[in-house]
């Protein structure tokens, strides 16, 4: 027999052995030797001898398997991708003459070499092979090999391959004509009306609001509650007006942009915003009740900011609280949709940021659609200077995020991905990327020339007709819909909002979110004193532990010293950790849910929280506030990943949507908060002038110079003053346990009548300092106090020349100086709460030193830095001349701290010892 002559001797026997493994174990042996086997069935051993085929047969049959998979895996690399008909990269895999096939081979194998749901109605492999190249490299390329599921690939291929996703339905494509049309008659509308005016045209990509719209469908079919987008500016106002249901008439009010003074424009400083960074709200409703919320969450220009925002809202809006313990995610119930840009995804770091928070506990949201609006162009960048990538989706793979690009003018392709993609996300609970590969109809707004960097590429989209145009002529060969009725579709839409125009009464039809303004003195009024009673069974319960919990001995030492702590109401025993501890209990006593998150949050960074207990003996967790009998609400509390921008733009994401809940972030160092200026600047502290929103997140930041060099000392406090307007933000820096006890129950009991920011200069070493530690009696009948008098120098207030203003660690430095015990007629008052300006309080403190000569500002921080260049004027007006005003400090300095703990030292002494020269008259600064 010829085969004698190719496979003889050892070699024939080992084909025999894999045939055997394969009929006990198909598993067993590869997926070239399984295909060859299930196309090659010989009754027996000598069958197959017999029938055994060629050396040349067998290379012919691996090659064809080998070439089937190389299409799976890589047929987008030859996929007709871009609209403009640019030429692909293609991939030498792809082709038969890389394994020396030819049509004809592929003629005489079976089809079944291929598997899978397409082979099924094939006569031969090269009909199977054709059936592969329509799926894979067609106008949709599947980009998923990077899964490392067996199951979920399987799962994805299956789904491409049997074409469940993909519509045949006539009534479908007529809808989604009509819906092509509104987006296309709204962008030429505006582009007409208002030539010139900045809109972030959609055209090119008009295939987003038909996809967007497709999810919305099924998110109401599937029971969910709450859909959360965040999109940049692209195609915005679009998505607005024909997703979220946005009312033409507001739409051209805010192009018309009239003047208008609002009621609340002198006492909550609104400003708004431009028109594409809106958000809007939208109700889909059976009935009377609603059972889907659709939200765009409001955002800036920094293009992949919103990011983590939309992910916390969206877990904010499946975390139930009203029970004790931990709160509990549905992933059922939410849906974020995140739209970005093709450049900024691979160039802004916060989009890697956001991934990596799709899976971790306490941040995952149940799977995110992603949709990158890909134009091929940002602004006037091509995407071989702005990534060092094929695809702009590529950073996804590294999260293992099945990818499909689709070219943005075959509306069925984009239609089945949007499908795909959602039932991806249904059944697996995780992140999906859609990249709709269009183009950008004019510049990156429509006041710029793009024929000045691309002429080449604005040639082609000159000549090259929408999609809408695209879809009807489809439409019409199939008998489905008539050109001349596509067009009546257009002239109407055209009509209706010319009418809505001419109708526009600018003033009335503009809608402003302005927030309400809080009941005048609501801050002042709350009380946050809580009952000594009531305190020690708060203390008694968090004592409680499991039976057989193993702690740490040095743990449990600490707990021996802390069942003590309540039994003297006078004895000052209570320190920051246990003050937090209490505060927390008593929140939570008062059905106020709390997520506390951050860098080590759970041990705290300088060991002094421990709120989670891990038994030595076998790793369990006990979380003593999730146990808590009094609480009527969750706790929460998480170790973040180590990432700024994204975990602070995270929890205020979670805060806006669930303002109710209290809140907070600590940062392992308060530095480390640099990280993150982009959400602090552009969400925290200014969301309510933009948009009318009313965050009330709290940031924790350790602060305090204690020669731990530059990186580690500072909290940035000066820079957080810098933005303190319009009553934006609460900004404190306070020296007790007791007075942190206060301001975070006063926090939580305005978070429903006064919510604001709060930022925190939380102490390091002072954690643990005699002179922060507070009596129970200080919780049980104290309150918040914005200044703290020098109780030892009012007794002689008459005989006082110079006061030293300070806040925080600058405080303790002072009082534990021996210095201090001179008795020199200097008294030193703490200014605890930085913003809001205290000056009733601190005026009515400074009234009773009616010899003073001078007012110093005395602070660790280098002039520039710190509160200094802030409250400068404001003690300038306040004192308006009655004495003078000095500063004691660094001096003005480009990096905060210095390096060397001896220097710092040093230059402690020297701040310490000008403090009480009471000679000076001068500012000092060393």
């Amino acid at each position: 027999m010829d085969w004698m002559k190719e496979f003889h001797g050892p070699n024939a026997g080992y084909i025999l052995e894999l045939y055997e493994r394969f009929l006990k174990d198909p598993g067993s042996v590869d997926p070239s030797a399984r295909a060859f086997f299930e196309s090659w069935r010989p009754d027996s051993a000598e069958t197959a001898v017999a029938t055994m085929p060629s050396a040349a047969a067998v290379d012919k049959i691996v090659a064809t398997v080998v070439l089937a998979t190389a299409i799976r895996e890589h047929g987008h690399l030859a996929a007709k991708l871009d609209p403009l008909g640019r030429e692909r990269p293609g991939d030498p895999a792809l082709e038969l003459s890389t394994y020396e096939l030819t049509e004809n081979d592929l003629l005489q194998l079976p089809a079944n070499l291929i598997r899978g749901p397409l082979s099924q109605n094939c006569a031969n492999a090269r009909e199977a092979i054709e059936a592969l190249r329509r799926v894979y490299s067609s106008t949709t390329g599947y980009d998923y090999d990077h899964v490392h599921s067996p199951e979920e690939r399987d799962w994805l291929r299956q789904a491409a391959e049997s074409g469940r996703f993909r519509s045949n339905n006539p009534a479908e494509a007529k809808e989604l004509l009509e819906l092509l049309t509104k987006v296309e008659v709204f962008e030429r509308f505006l582009h007409r009306i208002f030539p010139g005016k900045t809109r972030f045209s959609l055209e090119g990509l008009d295939m987003m609001v038909p996809i967007l719209d497709e999810v919305l469908g099924a998110s109401a079919e599937f029971g969910m509650t709450h859909i959360l987008i965040g999109m940049a500016h692209r195609g915005r106002l679009n998505v607005l007006a024909h997703v979220l249901n946005k009312p033409y008439v507001q739409l051209l009010a805010e192009f018309k942009d009239p003047v208008r003074k609002t009621i609340f424009e002198d006492d909550l400083g609104w400003m708004g915003d431009v028109k594409y960074h809106a958000g809007a709200r939208r109700s889909l409703r059976e009935g009377a009740t609603a059972n889907l919320i659709v939200s765009m969450a409001p955002n800036p220009s920094h293009l992949e900011a919103v990011n983590p925002v939309v992910e916390g809202m969206a877990r904010a809006a499946g975390t139930h609280v009203d029970h004790r313990g931990a709160p509990k995610f549905n992933h059922g119930v939410t849906l974020p949709i995140l739209i970005h840009g093709d450049a900024a995804f691979p160039g802004q770091g916060i989009v890697a940021e956001t991934l990596n928070l799709s899976r971790i506990p306490g941040y995952r949201t149940g799977g995110t659609i992603h949709i990158i609006a890909n134009n091929q162009l940002g602004f006037t960048t091509l995407p071989e200077a702005g990534r060092s990538t094929l695809y702009a989706s590529d950073m996804a793979k590294g999260f293992e995020v099945p990818v499909v690009h689709v070219n943005a003018d075959d509306p069925e392709a984009c239609m089945e991905a949007a499908r795909l993609a959602f039932a991806y996300r249904s059944k697996y609970q995780k992140d999906f990327l859609i990249d709709l590969i269009g183009y950008r109809r004019y510049g990156h707004n429509e006041g710029d020339e793009p024929a000045f960097t691309q002429p080449l590429m604005y040639q082609l989209i000159e000549k090259h007709p929408g999609v809408r145009e695209i879809w009807a002529k489809k439409l019409a060969e199939r008998k489905i819909y008539d050109v001349a009725a596509a067009e009546d579709l257009v002239r109407k839409g055209m009509d209706e909002l010319q009418q809505t125009l001419e109708a526009l009464k600018a003033e009335e039809a503009l809608v402003e979110p302005l927030p309400s303004p809080p009941p005048p003195g609501a801050a002042k009024r709350v009380k946050t004193a809580v009952p000594l009673e009531r305190l020690r069974k708060l203390h008694e319960s968090l004592l409680e532990l499991p039976e057989g919990l193993h702690l740490h001995r040095k743990i449990e030492r600490a707990m021996q010293r802390k069942r003590k702590t309540l039994d003297d109401p006078d004895e000052s025993s209570i320190d920051w950790a246990a003050a937090e501890d209490l505060a927390f209990a008593s929140i939570l006593e008062e059905a106020i849910a709390i997520r506390l998150t951050g860098q080590d949050a759970e041990r705290g960074t300088f060991s002094q929280r421990h709120a989670t207990f891990h038994d030595v003996e076998n790793g369990s967790i006990f979380t003593p506030l999730q146990a808590l009998p009094q609480a009527k609400a969750a706790f929460e509390i998480r170790n973040s990943p180590l990432s700024e921008a994204a975990a602070v733009g995270f929890e205020y994401g979670y805060n806006v949507q669930e303002p109710g809940r209290l809140v907070l972030w600590e940062a392992q160092y308060g530095d480390f908060i640099n990280s993150a200026q982009v959400i602090i600047d552009e969400f925290v502290v200014s969301a309510r002038s933009k948009w009318g929103l009313t965050p009330s997140l709290v940031l924790l930041l350790p602060h305090g110079y204690e020669g731990q060099g530059p990186d580690h000392s500072t909290g940035r406090l000066e820079r957080f003053l810098e933005v303190a307007a319009d009553t934006n933000i609460r900004v404190a820096n306070c020296t007790t346990a007791a007075q942190y006890f206060h301001l975070l129950r006063r926090q939580a009991l305005l978070l429903k009548t006064d919510p604001l920011p709060l930022v925190v200069m939380t102490p390091k070493s002072l954690l643990r300092h005699p002179m922060t530690v507070s009596s129970a009696r200080d919780l049980a009948k104290g309150s918040w106090l914005p200044v703290i008098d020098d109780a030892q120098a009012r007794e002689q207030a008459d005989s006082m020349k110079r006061i030293l203003l300070c806040s925080g660690k600058m405080y303790v430095d002072l009082m534990t100086s021996d210095l201090r015990k001179e008795n020199l007629p200097i008294a030193i008052i703490r200014l605890e709460q930085l913003y809001p300006f205290p000056k009733e309080q601190l005026e009515q403190v400074l009234e009773a030193y009616m010899q003073i000569e001078e007012v110093v500002w005395i602070q660790e921080e280098p002039e520039n830095m710190g509160a200094w260049m802030f409250l400068r004027p404001l003690l300038q007006d306040l004192l308006r001349g009655r004495c003078a005003l000095g500063y004691i400090g660094r001096n003005r300095k480009a990096s905060p701290a210095e390096g060397s703990a001896a220097r710092h030292t040093l230059r402690q002494k020297q701040l310490i010892e000008k403090a009480f020269q009471i000679e000076s008259r001068v500012a000092v600064k060393v």
